[in-house]
Protein backbone atom coordinates (compact mmCIF):
# COMPACT_ATOMS: atom_id res chain seq x y z
CA UNK A 1 0.00 0.00 0.00
CA UNK A 2 1.31 3.43 -0.96
CA UNK A 3 1.40 6.15 1.65
CA UNK A 4 -0.49 9.39 1.08
CA UNK A 5 1.61 12.48 0.27
CA UNK A 6 2.27 14.62 3.35
CA UNK A 7 2.50 18.42 3.66
CA UNK A 8 5.61 19.21 5.72
CA UNK A 9 5.62 22.99 5.19
CA UNK A 10 3.02 25.56 4.18
CA UNK A 11 4.05 29.24 4.24
CA UNK A 12 2.70 32.43 2.72
CA UNK A 13 5.55 34.84 2.10
CA UNK A 14 6.82 37.70 -0.07
CA UNK A 15 9.53 35.74 -1.90
CA UNK A 16 11.76 32.66 -1.94
CA UNK A 17 15.41 32.94 -2.94
CA UNK A 18 17.25 29.78 -4.02
CA UNK A 19 21.03 29.99 -3.57
CA UNK A 20 22.55 28.89 -6.88
CA UNK A 21 25.59 27.28 -5.27
CA UNK A 22 23.93 25.36 -2.41
CA UNK A 23 20.31 25.03 -3.50
CA UNK A 24 19.20 26.33 -0.09
CA UNK A 25 15.88 28.18 0.06
CA UNK A 26 15.68 31.51 1.87
CA UNK A 27 12.12 32.46 2.80
CA UNK A 28 11.46 36.21 2.87
CA UNK A 29 8.59 38.02 4.60
CA UNK A 30 6.40 35.26 6.06
CA UNK A 31 2.84 36.42 6.85
CA UNK A 32 -0.49 34.85 7.81
CA UNK A 33 -2.97 37.66 7.22
CA UNK A 34 -3.49 40.65 4.95
CA UNK A 35 -4.57 44.03 6.27
CA UNK A 36 -6.86 46.23 4.22
CA UNK A 37 -9.03 49.25 4.92
CA UNK A 38 -11.12 49.13 1.74
CA UNK A 39 -12.57 46.30 -0.33
CA UNK A 40 -12.15 44.88 -2.80
CA UNK A 41 -8.38 44.80 -2.24
CA UNK A 42 -5.76 43.36 -4.60
CA UNK A 43 -2.55 41.94 -3.15
CA UNK A 44 0.20 42.53 -5.75
CA UNK A 45 2.46 39.51 -5.12
CA UNK A 46 2.83 36.62 -2.69
CA UNK A 47 4.35 33.15 -2.70
CA UNK A 48 2.79 29.99 -1.35
CA UNK A 49 5.76 27.79 -0.38
CA UNK A 50 5.00 24.13 0.13
CA UNK A 51 7.17 21.12 1.03
CA UNK A 52 5.80 17.63 0.35
CA UNK A 53 7.07 14.17 1.25
CA UNK A 54 5.83 10.60 0.70
CA UNK A 55 4.95 11.38 -2.93
CA UNK A 56 5.27 8.25 -5.10
CA UNK A 57 7.81 8.47 -7.93
CA UNK A 58 6.47 9.94 -11.15
CA UNK A 59 4.40 12.82 -12.50
CA UNK A 60 1.81 14.42 -10.22
CA UNK A 61 -0.52 17.42 -10.19
CA UNK A 62 -0.94 20.03 -7.48
CA UNK A 63 -4.04 22.16 -7.23
CA UNK A 64 -4.53 25.06 -4.82
CA UNK A 65 -7.90 26.77 -4.56
CA UNK A 66 -9.23 29.55 -2.36
CA UNK A 67 -12.53 31.13 -1.34
CA UNK A 68 -14.58 32.52 1.53
CA UNK A 69 -16.70 29.35 1.44
CA UNK A 70 -14.52 26.18 1.71
CA UNK A 71 -17.17 24.28 -0.27
CA UNK A 72 -17.02 26.79 -3.15
CA UNK A 73 -13.41 27.74 -3.93
CA UNK A 74 -11.70 29.12 -7.03
CA UNK A 75 -8.72 27.26 -8.57
CA UNK A 76 -5.59 29.44 -8.45
CA UNK A 77 -2.81 26.89 -9.05
CA UNK A 78 -3.09 23.80 -11.27
CA UNK A 79 0.29 22.48 -12.38
CA UNK A 80 2.34 19.31 -12.72
CA UNK A 81 5.40 18.39 -10.67
CA UNK A 82 7.78 15.43 -10.50
CA UNK A 83 8.75 13.14 -7.65
CA UNK A 84 11.93 11.06 -7.86
CA UNK A 85 11.08 8.94 -4.79
CA UNK A 86 8.71 8.91 -1.80
CA UNK A 87 11.76 9.79 0.32
CA UNK A 88 12.35 13.03 -1.61
CA UNK A 89 11.29 16.31 0.00
CA UNK A 90 9.73 18.38 -2.77
CA UNK A 91 9.73 22.17 -2.43
CA UNK A 92 7.10 23.86 -4.58
CA UNK A 93 7.16 27.64 -5.04
CA UNK A 94 3.80 28.99 -6.19
CA UNK A 95 3.77 32.68 -7.13
CA UNK A 96 0.44 34.46 -6.87
CA UNK A 97 0.12 37.86 -8.56
CA UNK A 98 -2.69 40.42 -8.26
CA UNK A 99 -4.96 38.28 -6.09
CA UNK A 100 -8.19 40.16 -5.36
CA UNK A 101 -10.14 39.74 -2.14
CA UNK A 102 -13.70 41.06 -2.64
CA UNK A 103 -14.46 41.40 1.07
CA UNK A 104 -12.98 40.91 4.55
CA UNK A 105 -12.97 37.43 6.07
CA UNK A 106 -11.10 34.17 6.53
CA UNK A 107 -10.38 32.76 3.08
CA UNK A 108 -10.11 28.98 2.93
CA UNK A 109 -7.14 27.56 1.03
CA UNK A 110 -7.41 23.94 -0.15
CA UNK A 111 -4.30 22.03 -1.32
CA UNK A 112 -4.77 18.85 -3.37
CA UNK A 113 -2.30 16.45 -4.96
CA UNK A 114 -3.69 14.16 -7.66
CA UNK A 115 -7.27 15.18 -6.70
CA UNK A 116 -6.67 14.12 -3.07
CA UNK A 117 -7.13 16.90 -0.46
CA UNK A 118 -3.98 17.17 1.72
CA UNK A 119 -4.45 20.42 3.63
CA UNK A 120 -7.18 22.92 4.37
CA UNK A 121 -5.93 26.18 5.88
CA UNK A 122 -6.89 29.83 5.72
CA UNK A 123 -5.64 33.38 5.39
CA UNK A 124 -7.36 36.24 7.19
CA UNK A 125 -8.07 39.43 5.25
CA UNK A 126 -9.29 42.52 7.04
CA UNK A 127 -8.53 45.64 9.05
Amino acid sequence: MQSKPQVLTWLTCDAVHIDPSTGKHTILGVFSNIRARQFPVTHPHMVWFLTLSDVPAGEHKIRISMGLDPANTQMLIDRPFQSQSPLQRINLINEIRNLTFPEAGDYAIIIEVDDEPLLATSIGVGG
